[in-house]
């Protein structure tokens, strides 16, 4: 499939679809300290959401960093896991295939009622994906999306070329699961993790391109940083957070 460029303005209706409603409490913004290990996320997002679904929570985007591991959504193949021996590899309910988490990501676990916003699976993808490229444009970096691999991509003009293409790289991930129309999982965002180690597996099934992240791009981001612009890209995209 050819890949396509999709711009801010093809979609924003779609992101603006997403905006809480007058009567809904803001959105609750956890920001986690030190390293959350992957079985807790998975147990408080279950909770969560279970609450957010029964009226007893409000709405919530909690942001964590992980130790190094890989994980499987639902369409991972085992071929992409290449080295399944470097670090521990969990089965996840998200969609997607493999993917990197660990020191100097920034995690996001999105979990918002789509009862209450939009029951659309497509148009909620998109929103979060405006929400990537409406953060990194506050550091003047240009993410783009592709129609035919999710996740947010940056252009490397400073790299060798691919089929006489601009080479480009992953910046952003995302990948959800929905329960009830409650969605958790979520998105990541590479601020500064080690590269090398999404050598372990083909990432999300995509094996023409690279990964890079926001320092590798000669940006001196620090987590903070990016979780200012993080928030205020979500409250642009999805309404207020407190």
């Amino acid at each position: 499939m050819k890949s396509k460029k999709i711009n801010a303005r093809d979609t924003a209706s779609a992101a603006s679809s997403f905006m809480n409603d007058a009567d809904m409490r803001p959105v609750e913004w956890i920001v986690a300290s030190g390293i959350t290990q992957y079985e807790d996320a998975i147990a408080f997002m279950d909770q969560r959401v279970n609450a957010i679904a029964d009226g007893k929570a409000a709405e919530c985007v909690w942001l964590v960093e992980h130790p190094s591991l890989y994980t499987a959504g639902t369409s991972a193949d085992g071929a992409d896991l290449t080295q399944p021996d470097r670090f521990p590899v969990f089965q996840t309910g998200r969609g997607g295939q493999y993917t990197y988490h660990g020191p100097g990501q920034r995690v996001a676990y999105v979990m918002l009622d789509l009862n209450r916003r939009e029951k659309d699976v497509r148009r909620y993808v998109i929103a979060l994906e405006d929400w990537l490229i409406a953060t990194l444009d506050k550091f003047n970096i240009r993410g783009e999306r592709r129609t035919d691999r999710v996740g947010v991509w940056v252009q490397r003009p400073d790299r060798p070329s691919q089929n006489g293409k601009v080479a480009e790289d992953k910046i952003a991930a995302l990948g959800i699961r929905l329960r009830k129309w409650v969605s958790f999982h979520g998105i990541s965002i590479n601020v500064e993790p080690e590269l090398s180690h999404f050598e372990g597996i083909i990432p999300c099934g995509v094996r023409e391109h690279g990964v890079t992240s926001l320092v590798d791009l000669g940006l001196p981001v620090t987590m903070d940083d990016c979780d200012i612009a993080l928030k205020d890209s979500f409250q642009e995209v999805f309404g207020p957070v407190e």
